[in-house]
């Protein structure tokens, strides 16, 4: 006998097939969150590592700049200390210019003239004081022009004064210090 076939094969089919393709789109669509959460974890591993490198270069970065700040400071205190030093070795090289100045003025100071001030300022001397007459007066301006420690005498003035009933010429002059063995000016 014949047999016939009652059963709706064509929607046992479609069934079949919708079942594939819903397994198929699960799948697909698991493949797809799986390979997007892998994506992701991946990225988010970089990020951290990144975010580590960086922190340990903000780190590295503060303690040089404290370093360099120290460094800064230190050459700072060099500098004021070489200042010092400078001023020190300044000091030991003039110690002696006051008392050739002083010996040197001893020397040159003619007879009947009195000194009564001597100011330095720099390596300008101002002397000022008394003279019996004017020709004493050009005759220590010759004498402190001859010495190796002073030049450029320079009368700033000269006039009449009595002094305990004498007649006398007070005089106000300028001289340079010149240190012989160094380069002097204005000579």
């Amino acid at each position: 006998m014949i047999r016939i076939n009652l059963l709706p094969h064509r929607e046992i089919k479609r069934a079949a097939r919708q079942r594939q393709f819903n397994f198929l789109a699960g799948g697909v669509v698991t493949l797809g969150l799986l390979t997007a959460l892998l994506i992701h974890s991946l990225i988010a591993g970089k990020i951290s590592a990144q975010a580590e490198r960086n922190h340990f270069l903000e780190k590295h970065i503060t303690q040089l700049n404290k370093e360099i700040a120290s460094i800064k400071k230190l050459k700072e205190q060099i500098q004021v200390m070489l200042a010092r030093k400078q001023v020190v070795e300044k000091l030991q090289g003039n110690r002696a210019v006051e008392v050739h100045l002083l010996d040197q003025l001893a020397r040159r100071l003619p007879p009947g003239v009195y000194l009564r001030s001597i100011r330095q300022q720099n390596n300008v001397i101002t002397l000022a004081g008394y003279a019996e007459s004017n020709a004493r007066v050009s005759n220590l301006m010759r004498n402190l022009d001859a010495s190796p420690w002073l030049q450029a005498p320079k009368l700033i003035e000269i006039k009449s004064a009595t002094v305990n009933n004498l007649r006398t010429s007070a005089f106000a002059l300028t001289v340079k210090l010149a240190v012989p063995g160094q380069k002097s000016q204005g000579r």
